[in-house]
């Protein structure tokens, strides 16, 4: 099977990306498939053993099957739990579209089937002062994952984000919509109108599961639309 790479990214912050994500890459793992999970730049992480570390990163990794080494699957790693750009300034740090694109490339060009490289908050998360992490993915013109956290105004976040990802000349290659409440009103006429609306393929629609492993997502989730994909785009 050819190998498939896409970018993974949310209507929000703290709608579920790395929860979907890596619940993808362990269905992808029970099916055989050989995969990894990469974070290009993750805020507010923690001290271990001396070195900056994203528990997002660490989940993604151990829903991989990599022995690539943390820096490469996180090479920017921040210890303030802002936006990326502004905790980059305070580390003396000066990131740039072209530098993340370069580095995300020598893991998706691993010899593996599925490289699924996820994004930090929303499509257009500031960088430095005139880049976003949506200019990462056009970088690597990369199809697209798009994670629904389903809330109040997700119906706005989710066809803005889709409308963004197709003026910049990419493929929304699928998305997932993502209860991050336990009590969303009208929830499946939330669900019908992006069915209805956004023209991708439905990848799953995950109940609300509270704090639980990714690998209780998996049963609600279907990888046959990005395996099936007959153009997918080089990275």
């Amino acid at each position: 099977m050819p190998r498939r790479s896409f970018f993974v990214t949310g209507t929000d912050t703290g709608v579920g990306k790395t929860f979907i994500s890596s619940a993808l890459l362990r269905l992808a793992r029970a099916r055989g498939l050989r995969c990894i999970g990469m974070k290009p730049i993750a805020a507010g992480c923690r001290l271990d053993a001396g070195m900056l570390r994203s528990d997002d990163a660490l989940t993604l990794i151990a829903a991989s099957a990599t022995t690539l080494d943390y820096e490469t699957l996180n090479p920017v790693a921040l210890a303030p739990h802002i936006a990326p750009h502004i905790a980059a300034a305070q580390a003396g740090r000066v990131l740039h579209a072209r530098d993340l694109a370069t580095h995300c490339r020598t893991v998706t060009r691993q010899d593996v089937d599925l490289v699924l490289v996820e994004g930090a908050g929303g499509w257009r998360v500031p960088i430095n002062d005139t880049e976003t992490l949506a200019d990462v993915c056009i970088a690597l013109r990369a199809a697209v994952i798009l994670v629904v956290g389903m809330k109040l105004g997700c119906l706005n976040h989710a066809l803005l984000t889709a409308t963004a990802v197709d003026q910049a000349g990419l493929d929304l290659a699928g998305w997932i919509a993502n209860s991050v409440t336990g009590a969303m009103p009208c929830l499946d006429e939330n669900v019908d109108t992006l069915r209805s609306r956004l023209q991708a393929p439905c990848l799953g629609v995950v109940p609300y599961l509270g704090s639980v492993e990714p690998s209780a997502a998996q049963p609600f989730l279907d990888l046959d639309p990005l395996l099936s994909r007959t153009s997918p785009r080089a990275i």
